[in-house]
């Protein structure tokens, strides 16, 4: 699978080692050189430093041959928006936006865009350990 990443936080970094380790291509795209040392040695992806807001930087990069546009950014805004051009200019056919916001993304899957909220997802793996779920996540 031919997979975009906008942002090399640590979540976009986590991911895109997973992925690139499962044998996926992987594209990462962030507006700070920096981030790309999160990736390590061993990261076989490409990096492609830039703006995922401006449309010639997404094009550039190649998000428009990609099956998966993942944006994991910080930003709610820029994540919705970066999902909103791959999906609608770009036409990836699958687009995933993490959404820091729970009523922001509900909002946002209500216009079919993928959202996943880091803050539903947490507080959710506390509530199962509180109640003694040993809760699982495949780090690899």
């Amino acid at each position: 699978m031919k997979v975009f990443i906008l942002g090399c936080g640590r979540m976009g970094a986590q991911l895109a080692k997973n992925l690139d380790s499962k044998g996926h291509s992987v594209t990462v795209l962030d507006t700070a050189n920096e981030s790309f040392a999160r990736l390590g040695p061993r990261f076989n992806g490409r990096t492609v430093h830039g703006d995922g807001l401006e449309t010639d930087v997404l094009e550039e990069a190649g998000v428009g041959g990609s099956d998966v546009f993942i944006a994991c950014t910080s930003g709610d805004n820029r994540n919705l928006t970066a999902s909103q051009y791959a999906r609608e200019l770009f036409g990836v056919p699958r687009v995933i936006s993490r959404v820091s916001d729970p009523l922001r993304g509900e909002i946002y899957a209500e216009m079919g865009l993928q959202t996943i909220s880091p803050t539903v997802l947490g507080s959710q793996l506390i509530y199962d350990t509180l109640l003694g779920r040993v809760p699982t996540v495949d780090c690899d």
